[in-house]
């Protein structure tokens, strides 16, 4: 469908559209037109091709510069999810989201100016997808350029049997080595909670950066910088926090998120793999042991259905419970709820058997769960095309990377674990006889006594120091003393849990339409 002819109907979306988002700041109208108009003239008038250009419609907004570069972003974000995208697509996509965040911030007022009256709405749903699709394509761009570069390399030897189309791509990579820089792209995600979390900033803005902070824990985690993907979850988790309108309700900054079930499984999810390897582990367990319990009840309810990209929803799921098969076993403390525990049971009772019995298993477990990390490092592109150059840059292989820090962890574990199955079965035992049973010299072993509790101690979410462990053991006179950890019986814990579950159930009873 051309520019210059398109239906009446496409016309009056947009119009409506504008209005809901710069003049009349109705979130029903706007939520109808962004989730179900939009999708349903998608399916009908563009469902493989590309919706009418910015400039082509620009008329029905009175060329609204910041809303053009909103409905760019919005139409391109489609046209990508039905093509592949090529290098110039990609290129093309960091340029519209540069002008949109640009616009975004430019119309943000100045910290300490004078509350003024709103001029951009936004529902959640739409702040997230932005900021989402912002990160996915980077991401996908990190892998794109590292792919480009290993197929060029691989024929630097045989120039003539490269494809034109690596050629044509590494040359418009070296020619746009800023596309998608990591440190503009932390620039934006970054200002953009600075700017939300000041006092005068609009519901619209705070959307923008509770969400930004979200993508950010995402892009740390993807970068392997744990601590920096948990920290940037502060804001959210803030008790001083003021409350956001959304609609017609007040929410906190943690209500908001959790009311836009993809930014909540996107934080559950890339926050728990970093707890993992912090080695916080109890932390971990609950987090990603609370979202599988949320996500278990939503399929049974066929709520997680109604959700646009749910199709995507049962694949995390087994990566979650992949990743709490390998919690359970690293971490002797119970964490999980029964019906999760059963579930981890069942997917993965061969790959624990494995680990048990002393063969590999935590590897295939990490690798079908983990995140597909990036390094965002841009190589030297005319290397590639040096005969004899190496088929990978250096640094380009993140993934293998963090499999193996990972890996370098659970090879301790395999000797603690051992040190405990005996341990478990005494109240006392000499060191020189407990050594001997792990196949170690008395000064040696003496260090993985220490080790133990080094490792099973981690912080919690109270920044307090914890342990992981379920014994209690220490060393006096060369004799080991081990005890059931002290376990104090906390009832609040329970009906607090079970406060927050009938809360959720309530949720989706209410948003279940009932048509008489």
């Amino acid at each position: 469908m051309s520019d210059e002819v398109f239906p009446d109907s496409v016309k009056d979306f947009v119009f409506d559209l504008h209005d809901a988002s710069r003049r009349s700041f109705i979130a029903s109208e706007e939520q109808t037109l962004y989730s179900g108009t939009f999708r349903e003239m998608t399916a009908k008038y563009f469902p493989n091709v590309a919706w009418p250009s910015p400039a082509a419609i620009s008329d029905e907004c009175g060329g609204d510069e910041l809303f053009l570069a909103l409905y760019n972003e919005l139409t391109l974000r489609h046209l990508q999810s039905v093509k592949r995208p090529n290098v110039n697509d990609r290129i093309e996509g960091w340029h519209a989201y540069r002008q949109l965040f640009d616009l975004i911030l430019g119309e943000a007022p100045e910290d300490g100016a004078e509350v003024k009256k709103a001029n951009l709405y936004l529902i959640p749903e739409w702040c997230f997808d932005i900021l989402h699709e912002f990160l996915y394509q980077f991401q996908g761009f990190c892998q794109f350029r590292t792919a480009t570069y290993c197929a060029a390399a691989k024929s630097a030897d045989e120039p003539e049997k490269r494809s034109a189309n690596v050629s044509d791509a590494l040359e418009l990579l070296g020619q746009n080595r800023d596309a998608w820089a990591v440190e503009t792209v932390l620039f934006y995600l970054h200002r953009l909670v600075a700017v939300g979390t000041q006092k005068n900033a609009s519901a619209t803005y705070r959307c923008l950066a509770y969400f930004s902070s979200v993508t950010l824990s995402r892009l740390e985690c993807l970068l392997g910088d744990y601590k920096a993907s948990i920290a940037a979850l502060d804001v959210i988790y803030d008790s001083k926090a003021e409350l956001i309108a959304v609609g017609e309700d007040m929410k906190t900054p943690e209500e908001l998120v959790n009311s836009v079930f993809p930014a909540r499984l996107s934080l559950a999810y890339h926050s728990g793999v970093s707890y993992l390897m912090l080695r916080r582990y109890k932390d971990s367990g609950a987090m990603l042991g609370g979202i599988c319990l949320f996500m278990q009840r939503g399929f049974k309810t066929g709520q997680l259905r109604k959700i646009p990209g749910s199709e995507q929803f049962n694949k995390l799921f087994d990566r979650m419970i992949a990743l709490l098969a390998i919690l359970s076993h690293v971490c002797p403390t119970p964490i999980l709820d029964d019906s999760i525990a059963a579930i981890v049971h069942d997917k993965h009772a061969n790959n624990l058997s494995k680990i048990e019995a002393g063969e590999e298993g935590y590897e295939d477990l990490f690798v079908f769960a983990c995140p597909k990390f990036v390094n965002p490092a841009v190589p030297d592109y005319s290397q590639a095309l040096k005969p004899g150059c190496e088929s990978t840059p250096y640094g380009q292989d993140a993934y293998k990377l963090q499999v193996k820090q990972f890996m370098n962890e659970m090879e301790t574990h395999a000797t603690l674990r051992k040190m405990r199955s005996y341990m478990t079965l005494y109240t006392s035992i000499g060191v020189e006889k407990l050594a001997s049973f792990n196949d170690m010299k008395v000064e040696q072993f003496e260090s993985w006594l220490t080790c133990f509790k080094h490792k099973m101690n981690q912080l919690e979410n109270n920044n307090k120091k914890g342990s992981a462990m379920d014994i209690h053991y220490y060393v006096t006179d060369n004799i080991v003393h081990v005890d059931e950890a002290e376990k104090v019986r906390r009832f609040e814990n329970f009906f607090m849990k079970q406060i927050q579950n009938n809360d959720d159930i309530l949720r989706q009873l209410e948003a279940i339409k009932i048509e008489l």
